[in-house]
């Protein structure tokens, strides 16, 4: 079933590198760039709580179009959270301003699991309507949606929010791995039903974020969490949009992120992107991934960098620019807008 993004969004730059085709020159978005940085996104969202923010539709296309109106990237990504479909199928969660999400009830034994029901678009009414108001405002600039990988959410479910050293959760994974493996499993499917809910309303691309995954060793990755992974990249696979999957720390863990369905790499500030490529080999498109803190940089320091991940890329059969993380709250954006227009001039074809 194809999407009902607009012809030109989906032969964009962004796609077409994602496909590994042609492109005009490098396509640059932000992670995080819809709100974060940007004093119009805190005027906007001003007293209304984060969750709230991603359910109402009209607010959710504002705050989308923010960063695209304002530095010209090449990619909105959808303004949501990880844990608004966990929300929405009825967890007990809030997003606490300084902490992230908490969860009310933890999730450590098998009866927990009966309150993770299967996520139907009917939960999410509100998304898809954000996203076909977005597709409609947007034209020719593709829509990146995105959903928290299955590892990432777990952690938050089972640790009860976010987490330095995710003790409960591999003591959980190692210790009842028949438990982990049904928490994934359901994890997964509410992964990529969102992903899919977004997609089929007319997203170009998708994005698989792993925040946490990096805290495992490659072989926990393999046993534990490839194939979850895997199972949330796949509900989109007959709708014709690239997959993107990123996670922080994961140098080591490329080849098998890839390997779990993903066209495009996402490749967090830790490693260079020939380091990355080389390991990635020439089957996927690499995303990245100039470090956030170096946009407090002087400029002569932040041209070098972009100009070095510019050139980096062309080794790549597609390269989407990006940062090697995401925006950091208090970053002038100006800087952001001049690197966009930076990419654009170093990397025409």
């Amino acid at each position: 079933m194809p999407t009902d993004a607009p012809a030109p969004a989906r032969t964009s730059d962004l796609v077409r590198a994602a496909r590994r085709e042609p492109v005009s020159r490098t396509p640059v978005w932000f992670m995080r760039q819809a709100g974060r940085s940007l004093p119009e996104y805190r005027a906007i969202r001003e007293g209304i709580p984060m969750l709230e923010s991603c359910m109402r539709p009209e607010l959710v296309t504002e705050i989308t179009l923010q960063p695209v109106r304002r530095h010209g990237v090449d990619a909105a990504i959808f303004y949501s959270d990880i844990v608004v479909p966990l929300k929405a199928i009825g967890v007990d969660l809030d997003i606490v301003a300084g902490v992230g999400p908490v969860v009310a009830q933890p999730i450590r034994e098998e009866r927990d699991l009966d309150r993770l029901v299967p996520l139907t678009p009917e939960h999410v009414p509100y998304i898809t309507e954000a996203v076909r108001m977005l597709v409609a405002e947007l034209g020719g600039t593709p829509l990146i949606g995105f959903a928290g990988a299955p590892f990432t959410l777990a952690s938050y479910l089972v640790e009860g929010g976010p987490s330095k050293n995710h003790e409960k959760t591999k003591a959980l994974m190692h210790g009842n791995p028949a438990l982990w493996d049904a928490l994934c499993a359901r994890l997964a499917q509410i992964s990529g039903a969102f992903l899919r809910v977004q997609a089929e309303a007319g997203a170009s691309a998708v994005q698989l974020f792993d925040s946490w995954v990096g805290a495992l060793q490659r072989a926990d990755y393999s046993r534990f969490v490839q194939r979850h992974s895997a199972a949330a990249l796949a509900a989109v696979d007959d709708l014709d949009v690239p997959k993107i999957h990123f996670g922080v720390g994961t140098g080591e863990l490329l080849r098998l992120m890839g390997e779990a369905g993903a066209d495009v790499v996402g490749v967090d500030y830790r490693v260079s992107l020939t380091d990355a490529i080389a390991r990635l080999g020439q089957g996927y498109a690499v995303q990245g991934n100039l470090d956030p803190a170096l946009l407090f940089a002087p400029w002569e320091v932040i041209e070098a960098a972009v100009r070095g991940i510019v050139e980096e890329g062309r080794q790549a059969p597609g390269h989407i620019f990006n940062l090697g993380h995401g925006v950091l709250p208090n970053v002038d954006p100006d800087v952001l807008t001049r690197v966009t227009e930076l990419v654009h001039e170093v990397s025409a074809r």
